[in-house]
């Protein structure tokens, strides 16, 4: 296993089950089969550049 990149802090987090289903079935389309993670990661990128959010 890689040690973790610099810059980066680890996030516990608790989801519905019906939400981690949801979040398997959509990885489970692309076509690198992103871990639950990588695929929180990228929703979370594609949300934000797709809002107002403030940029960094």
């Amino acid at each position: 296993m890689a040690p973790p990149k610099k810059d980066t802090e680890a996030l516990t987090l608790r989801l519905p089950r019906n939400m981690i289903e949801a979040i398997d079935d959509r990885r489970r389309l692309e076509p690198d089969l992103p871990t639950r993670p990588e695929m929180i990661r990228r929703a979370l990128y594609e949300w934000l550049m797709t809002t107002d959010a403030p940029k960094r």
